[in-house]
């Protein structure tokens, strides 16, 4: 996990010196601490300022939890989830994750934007600083928690000299015109030192004088005020700025204003271009537009993974929401809204089995706040069920190979649970691949009554209505899961049968390929290795000519296998290297971990016990978020098994519980950089090899009997390798 998830600074910070200090001094003092103030106050830049400049009192970084574009409550959980960097594959639910995670941690969380939650925010913070001493919390909104323990920072205006030299700064950026200071200090005042009215302000300067801006303020504020100056609130300022910048605006700058308001988070170009174009707004002329709002400060640009995204602040947003609404336009922009994004999904479930799967991520994962909007709206409506269910079961690619498996349930359990009021044939196809997809999270996520339900389901209604397709991802899936239940034969049976199904059906993509992998596995147990490094070779040269990435990942596990039962360590480490490096570029904790048990074990082959000790230490810790170790099977459990005898008998009891122990406290990216820097001793690699090389597979003889519960392996008198295995 990287220290910090904190967004750069796009423009200088100017003024708040001493609310810097306070906000420092109370956070050196209390665990919970909440700015709150009205709107545009500048809360959450105050925040992420302190918050950076104080990212080394906290040994393990600072994180950044958004949640103004949440609207299910259940989703808190899972968005500090997602703001950590945690992958959990298991059942356990993301507060039980979180409390875990942060409870040996030392950290400053800031969760900004929680007011529309502050009951389910506050009840799971109160939860989390009660377990994980360690655990700091910087709350931004714009009302306090009211949790135990709170200290609340009431942020006020900016006060009259860090106001103008806001202004100044601003305006200098946009080529501006200021004038006389008296005039500067006048707008500040009419303004209330508000840090966004002033910016939007600034944004008018480049046309406008100062005398003009406040010329047009002074007439807004007479006819609000009832003709008193100054009589405002300071949330009346702000909004009769917005209001005044609304005014200035052009009606296309209006329209587009508006119609921004149904994104939930970040977007970019591409999707404005769709969603807010029309008659009034053609599309050629939509970047045009979108360039002037930039220039006014009304939408803001930042950098992500997936490229250059838009945003338009929550302020300025919701001023614009009201706007759609008095149109009488909201349902049909947020329905285009969802349009677009059940778009952008087929899109990127289609894009998964190419070159660009790496780039599908980026997207994807910016792209969330905007999926869960579509999929909130089609389960509004009984009518629309069938595209909840739909757009649940593309993002399958994401749950599954993306490290997003308890989301994805959450959507897939909503979705199928949901009342449809259409004929249950109308809808049928995007039924029973919703309920194909929940099968196969559910057994990742260690669930196989929910798996099998799900899976039995899709295939009894996938034959009664035809569905080929259907039946054979049930089938495939039934397969995978009797693959992790140790029925080899049962396995071999049902993915072998599946994969008939699928060539005859003309299906090629991950989910296929993945199936031929599965089969290799399934033969390699049963101790046709021939016939599992045929089927992986064949999967490799697929994925190599589609440029697809994540399932080569697996192939490649099967072929290092077949290289370290050879012999050939080296051939071994190089494909496991790509292996891990690609399993965690997608976040699959499962691929990873099974990776780097199998690296231990090439490791104890090559002499270096201590080392293989410690990945086997760092494996369990990844094992506490993927579920059962080795998904309680005796086959996968092998190679650790394997490693445990070789390495303790080497290393001897306390030797291999301090290599261990050493193991356990690596932080996953400290784990995957140790795995592939290799044995820290090169002429180690040398050493065991040829005839004395472990066999990880068992052979046909052996595979009747599974490999017993190593619980004190030898050469480990303390039992604590074996606890790691079991």
């Amino acid at each position: 996990m990287r220290r910090s998830n904190l967004p750069a600074e796009l423009n200088r910070f100017v003024g708040r010196a001493a609310e810097q200090d306070e906000l420092a001094r109370l956070l050196e003092e209390f665990r919970l601490v909440t700015v709150v103030g009205v709107g545009g106050v500048g809360k959450t830049r105050l925040a992420l300022r302190v918050a950076a400049g104080l990212q080394k009192r906290y040994a393990d970084g600072v994180r950044l939890a958004e949640l103004a574009a949440l609207r299910d409550p259940e989703l808190v959980a899972h968005a500090l989830v997602e703001a950590l960097g945690l992958t959990d594959h298991t059942l356990r639910g993301p507060r039980e994750v979180l409390t875990e995670h942060l409870a040996q941690l030392r950290l400053l969380l800031v969760v900004d934007g929680f007011e529309h939650l502050v009951e389910e925010c506050a009840e799971l913070l109160r939860e989390l600083l009660r377990g994980c001493p360690g655990l700091t919390v910087l709350a931004v909104g714009r009302r306090p928690l009211r949790v135990d323990g709170e200290a609340v920072l009431t942020l006020a205006p900016m006060d009259e000299d860090d106001a103008v030299a806001l202004l100044t700064e601003r305006a200098a950026e946009t080529a501006g015109r200021l004038g006389e200071p008296g005039p500067v200090r006048e707008l500040c005042r009419r303004l209330d030192g508000i840090p966004l009215a002033l910016e939007l302000a600034a944004g008018r300067l480049p046309l406008l004088s100062v005398e003009q801006v406040l010329q047009r303020l002074d007439d807004r504020f007479r006819l609000l005020g009832g003709g008193r100056r100054g009589a405002l609130p300071r949330h009346q300022t702000l909004r009769t700025a917005i209001g005044w910048s609304h005014e200035l605006c052009t009606p296309q700058e209006r329209l587009l204003w508006a119609r921004l308001s149904v994104f939930a988070g970040p977007f970019d170009l591409e999707a404005v271009e769709y969603v807010c174009a029309g008659p009034e707004l053609p599309a050629d002329r939509v970047l045009d537009v979108l360039g002037e709002l930039l220039a006014q400060s009304l939408v803001a640009r930042e950098e992500s993974a997936a490229g250059p995204r838009y945003r338009m602040l929550d302020t300025v947003a919701a001023y614009g929401a009201q706007w759609l609404a008095a149109l009488g336009d909201t349902e049909r922009m947020r329905r285009r809204h969802r349009d677009w994004y059940m778009g952008l999904a087929t899109w990127c479930e289609l894009e998964w089995f190419s070159p660009r799967q790496a780039a599908v991520a980026a997207v994807t994962d910016t792209a969330l706040p905007n999926l869960r909007a579509a999929l909130e709206l089609c389960l509004e409506s009984p009518e629309e069920t069938a595209l909840a269910q739909h757009l649940a079961g593309t993002l399958w690619f994401y749950w599954a190979g993306c490290g997003r498996l308890s989301e994805g349930r959450h959507w897939l359990d909503r979705a199928l649970g949901a009342a449809d009021s259409a004929p249950v044939a109308e809808h049928e196809d995007a039924r029973l691949k919703a309920l194909w997809v929940l099968g196969y999270v559910a057994i990742l996520q260690g669930d196989p009554t929910a798996a099998v339900a799900a899976l039995h389901e899709c295939g009894e209604r996938a034959r009664a209505t035809g569905n080929a397709v259907a039946e054979a991802y049930a089938t495939h899936r039934m397969g995978c899961l009797a693959l992790l239940s140790d029925d080899m034969p049962r396995a071999e049976e049902l993915i072998g049968r599946a994969l008939d199904s699928y060539r005859e059906l003309g299906e090629l993509n991950s989910n296929v390929l993945m199936g031929q992998v599965e089969l290799a596995l399934a033969r390699a147990f049963q101790g046709d290795l021939e016939g599992a490094v045929a089927e992986c070779a064949q999967v490799r040269e697929v994925c190599e000519d589609r440029g697809e990435r994540w399932t080569r990942a697996y192939a490649l596990y099967v072929l290092a296998y077949a290289a370290l039962t050879e012999g050939d360590h080296g051939a071994a480490r190089e494909l496991l290297a790509e292996c891990i490096t690609i399993n965690h570029t997608f976040h699959d904790l499962v691929g990873l971990v099974l990776a780097i048990e199998l690296l231990a074990l090439v490791t104890a082959a090559e002499g270096d016990a201590a080392e293989a000790a410690v990945l086997q230490g760092a494996a369990m810790r990844v094992w506490d978020s993927v579920g059962l170790p080795l998904f309680g099977s005796g086959y996968f459990k092998g190679p650790r098994a394997l490693c445990e005898q070789r390495t303790g008998e080497e290393l001897g009891g306390e030797g291999y519980e301090n290599a261990y122990r050493e193991g356990q406290a690596l932080s996953l990216d400290a784990m995957v950089e140790r795995a592939l820097a290799g044995s820290r001793d090169p002429a180690m690699r040398a050493g065991a090899g040829g005839p004395s090389a472990p066999r990880p597979f068992r052979t046909s003889r052996s595979a009747r009997t599974p490999v017993p519960d190593t619980r004190k392996p030898a050469g480990s008198p303390t039992g604590k390798g074996g606890e790691a295995a079991g």
